[in-house]
């Protein structure tokens, strides 16, 4: 029934000492050619001991203990990834309290071949529930109602009894899931379907729990309701980032300086951040921001300061929402320190021209490449000096006349200041006292002065500053031009006198 196909048989534990042993004889008896992991977060009644020994006794059991509960979800998670490291090519994964009847394993086999994911459904027969009490029903049922409604996904969705077919699945798609309670079931078969794996059922008919107790607490359901409504608007604002790409290879030539590296790896942790509820409402909150709010202000002002046609650099791109038009109308290269960030760059804008991996100190270009640089919510993250370095070779690689334009959120702005209030509230409130939405902001705009002073220092004259209505008071926009100096300036000019503009193609 399995071809010849690795199987792994995947179950997770927690008190289920008068179960596993019995659950193991009874898979046993099936004669299958697998391979059996339980996973045991440090059960009380002395569950991990039992496994360990059926592991010792039998050459395909295997075990793996965790320090405590730490989630249903987090635990299928780590059998996934086991299963991946280990080669397997099917994984099976079930309850271990007699829900999921072993004997119908080999009906979810005889699927394998055709579809990636089988499922079994308490819903394809009338009578699937019969036994079960009136309020696990009415839980049951509620949450079926709520992924069909809301999600759009004809299936049972909530339960464990399944079977991966790995060989089509490719493993970064599991990490698309945030989940790591039983809300992981509709999260992760909702992202599997999203991204077009097929998806077959086997009708269920399961027992009362006869065997042990639910280990769903009210907070696992509230939290999944909760997921479930990200779910729906996140899908709304951007499915995009619900869908697998394959990951973003950075190439050798335009690698950034080993001085960064630390740097790179804390902005794929912002971009990867998705597991707590904080920082899901933080991202539905950005995306919002991006689309309906950013993307308007970029839109006015990129094609008012750089020609059309032009070649222009995104230095610092992160998740590109907002760069839509603008890759319509210009020659867009998209550069950021993140692999992460370039993969969901690559994503959301397939046409940019080039993705660069590099740090914006050391942009892997000659001199004098680029009509035109911008970034949004870049430069406040780096200390003056650093924002000079940076300016310095924005200036190198711009054309003679080429802009600077870029979006800085100063200290007095609405958002700046919303963040800090909900960051004081998150902190004093929740169990992290060190939560950080995003890496630290250093230097916020706090003056057309301070702004000068930048531009002065690395060769710009200043064009436009601009804080208003636009975006709600987000950013300040400034906008800068590379000046030259004067071959035959007289000796003590000021370095004002011996800046001349040179017009670009677009005009002043």
């Amino acid at each position: 029934m399995t071809t010849g196909r690795r199987l792994l048989i995947f179950i997770p534990t927690y008190n289920e000492a008068e179960n596993v042993e019995a659950l193991f004889a009874r898979i046993r008896s099936l004669d299958l050619p697998a391979h059996v992991l339980f996973l045991d977060d440090n059960s009380p009644d002395g569950t991990g001991n039992i496994v360990d020994r059926l592991a010792s006794e039998n050459q395909n059991v295997h075990a793996i203990h965790r320090s405590g509960k730490q989630g249903i979800g987090s635990a299928h998670k780590e059998g996934i990834r086991w299963a991946y490291a280990h080669g397997f090519e099917l994984l099976l994964t079930m309850d271990c309290d007699f829900t999921h009847s072993p004997e119908r394993i080999p009906d979810f086999l005889a699927y394998s071949a055709e579809h990636d994911i089988v499922i079994g459904s308490r819903y394809m027969q009338p009578r699937s529930l019969a036994s079960w009490s009136m309020l696990r029903k009415m839980l049951t049922r509620g949450g079926h109602w709520l992924t069909t409604t809301f999600l759009r996904m004809p299936y049972d969705a909530t339960g464990a009894f399944r079977l991966y077919n790995l060989n089509r699945i490719p493993q970064p798609t599991f990490e698309l899931v945030y989940s790591r309670s039983y809300s992981f079931f509709f999260e992760s078969l909702y992202v599997l379907w999203l991204n077009s794996h097929t998806v077959k059922e086997v009708p269920l008919e399961l027992p009362a729990r006869t065997y042990g107790h639910s280990k769903m607490a009210w907070r696992d359901a509230v939290y999944s309701s909760l997921l479930l409504l990200y779910l729906y608007v996140k899908t709304t604002l951007d499915r995009d980032a619900l869908l697998y790409t394959p990951p973003f290879e950075p190439d050798a030539a335009t690698q950034h300086a080993p001085r960064d590296i630390a740097t790179g790896r804390e902005w794929d942790a912002y971009w990867l951040a998705k597991d707590k509820p904080a920082s899901l409402v933080y991202d539905l909150i950005a995306v919002f921001y991006r689309k309906f709010i950013i993307r308007r202000i970029v839109n006015h002002f990129i094609p008012k300061y750089f020609p059309l046609g032009g070649e222009i650099l995104h230095a610092g791109c992160g998740s590109g929402q907002v760069d839509t038009d603008i890759a319509k109308k210009m020659s867009v290269c998209a550069l950021d320190i993140s692999p992460q960030a370039l993969a969901i760059y690559r994503k959301s804008q397939p046409q940019v021209t080039r993705l660069i991996h590099a740090s914006i100190f050391d942009i892997p270009v000659p001199d004098d490449t680029y009509d035109g640089i911008y970034n949004l919510g870049v430069m406040e993250h780096f200390t003056e000096r650093q924002i000079e370095q940076i300016l310095k070779e924005f200036h190198r690689v711009l054309k003679p006349g080429g802009r600077i334009t870029l979006f800085w959120p100063p200290a007095y702005g609405l958002t700046v200041r919303f963040l800090a209030v909900v960051h004081w509230i998150l902190r004093r409130t929740g169990s992290n006292k060190n939560l950080k939405l995003h890496p630290d902001e250093i230097t916020h705009v706090r003056s057309k002065q301070q702004i000068q002073r930048y531009l002065d220092s690395a060769g710009f004259s200043f064009v436009k500053f601009y804080f208003g209505m636009r975006d709600l008071f987000t950013y300040t926009v400034i906008v800068g031009e590379k000046t030259a100096i004067q071959a035959n300036a007289e000796p003590g000019c000021a370095p004002d006198q011996l800046r001349v503009r040179i017009q670009t193609q677009a005009g002043a």
